[in-house]
């Protein structure tokens, strides 16, 4: 389930329950980590080949949206339009609810687009495995977002939806230990050096902390989590740990 609703990589999932959805969401940043090498290696091989550290980076995230059908771009920018709209919660999820998107919807996904390529090329620049690691920490910290938004004291927006069907899925023990598997994924930095190592799991810290703020506001707004709140967690705390990363190079 984990793999199905994070990945664009089709599989059969047997059961369907909310029991189920808990340790979806547990799985969810391990799933993350694999996208997240994928997202790194790529970047790294177009580094390899000469071609510029942006240009490496736009690989990179292409190959990230590919693999994820750009669902969590796509939660992005509902959620901008969903809070830019102005209106009250019910007036915001129904913009949210619509295939199309809008302005704020647009500049949401070009800052983060643009944020994450640059990113992804200067850590390419610095060398394969910094990007690499920086890309796992990414991956398993974005998702980590979305475990910790399915915790007990977060409810829905709506009676329906994903966000209905996981929210309080994942019990205290269950967050703490996906906490516990992402500090370990951390160590993909290394490679690159211990210093890098650490500076990627602070990086996860700072990821959370911005999702945090957005969830509150999400929350406020709308009442809850919806599907496309949990995508924007993902991206927002992803983009988060890729930037502090890349600029955590300057100085290691």
């Amino acid at each position: 389930m984990a793999v199905g609703t994070f990945t664009a990589v089709p599989v059969r999932v047997e059961r369907v329950d909310r029991s189920t959805a808990g340790w979806a969401m547990f799985w969810a940043p391990v799933v993350g980590a694999a996208v997240g090498a994928g997202t790194g290696a790529v970047a790294a091989a177009g580094a390899w080949l000469g071609l510029s550290g942006a240009l490496a980076g736009v690989l990179g995230v292409g190959a990230a949206a590919l693999v994820t059908r750009g669902l969590h771009l796509d939660g992005l920018a509902d959620l901008a339009d969903g809070l830019g709209s102005g209106r009250p919660a019910e007036g915001a999820l129904e913009v949210m609810r619509r295939s199309d998107i809008g302005p704020f919807g647009v500049v949401a996904l070009a800052l983060v687009l643009l944020a994450q390529a640059l990113a992804l090329g200067q850590l390419a620049a610095a060398s394969p495995w910094a990007v690499v690691g920086a890309a796992v920490a990414a991956g398993a910290g974005g998702r980590l977002a979305v475990t910790l938004a399915c915790t007990a004291r977060v409810p829905s927006a709506r009676p329906e939806g994903l966000g209905a069907f996981v929210a309080g899925t994942v019990r205290a023990p269950l967050a703490a230990a996906a906490c516990a598997v992402v500090a370990l994924l951390c160590l993909a930095g290394l490679p690159h050096g211990a210093g890098f190592a650490v500076l990627c799991a602070g990086a996860v810290v700072l990821g959370l902390a911005v999702a945090g703020l957005l969830l509150r506001r999400a929350v406020r707004r709308l009442g809850g989590i919806t599907g496309d709140v949990l995508g924007a967690l993902a991206e927002s705390a992803g983009t988060s740990v890729l930037v502090v990363a890349a600029a955590g190079t300057a100085w290691l």
